[in-house]
């Protein structure tokens, strides 16, 4: 999967799914998710999806794309916290899903604040399965947040940093999304629209 799209691909894409595109204003932020298609159902335990934030500045369009999972890693896939199976983030657009607030009581990130849909896999196989018979909705804690705490350093392998979470790979990546929600917090309001949608689907 290529690593970074373009903002044009991601609003295409978004607008074709029947989803909300926000472009009133600066800093109403679209934040759409990539999960990589590539790799099918095998398990990378890589940071191979992309997260995305498109948004107005002074009225001219700005566009990030940073390396991150959508994916739980290979830790809690093998040992499931939740007795129904590790929770795998269904695609769909959650409309004000999200909200800054502590990951963890231990740094701001945006925690989930309204119900989303997972999959659930309990087979540890080592494929996710994306099985429809098993979407589970509801209050999961499936947040956004970074994974290594270093500045300067990009953590390789997702191990424990996710069991469902959305999670960016780059320690300096994940400020300056963060610093854009912050932004677009102060500006708009504490509640943010999470998109996922899957690289098969971008032109």
């Amino acid at each position: 999967m290529k690593t970074c799209y373009t903002r044009e691909q991601i609003e295409s894409t978004v607008k074709s799914k029947g989803y909300k595109w926000f472009e009133n204003g600066d800093y109403n932020v679209n934040i759409v998710g990539v999960r990589n298609s590539d790799t099918g159902t095998r398990i990378t335990n890589r940071f191979d999806d992309c997260l995305t934030i498109s948004y107005k500045e002074d009225g001219e369009w700005k566009f990030h794309c940073f390396e991150c999972t959508t994916d739980p890693g290979d830790d809690w896939m093998d040992k499931p916290m939740n007795s129904k199976g590790c929770a795998i983030l269904v695609p769909g657009q959650y409309r004000g899903s999200h909200k800054l607030r502590l990951h963890q009581g231990r740094y701001l990130a945006l925690g989930q604040q309204k119900n989303v849909k997972v999959y659930r896999d309990r087979d540890q196989d080592g494929e996710y399965d994306f099985d429809e018979s098993t979407i589970d909705e509801g209050l999961f804690g499936i947040n956004i947040h970074r994974a290594t705490k270093y500045a300067g350093k990009t953590s390789t392998y997702v191990d424990k940093w996710s069991a469902g979470c959305q999670v960016i790979a780059s320690n300096d990546d994940w400020h300056t999304f963060l610093d854009i929600c912050q932004t677009a917090r102060d500006k708009w309001s504490n509640n943010f629209t999470y998109t996922l949608i899957e690289s098969k689907d971008i032109a």
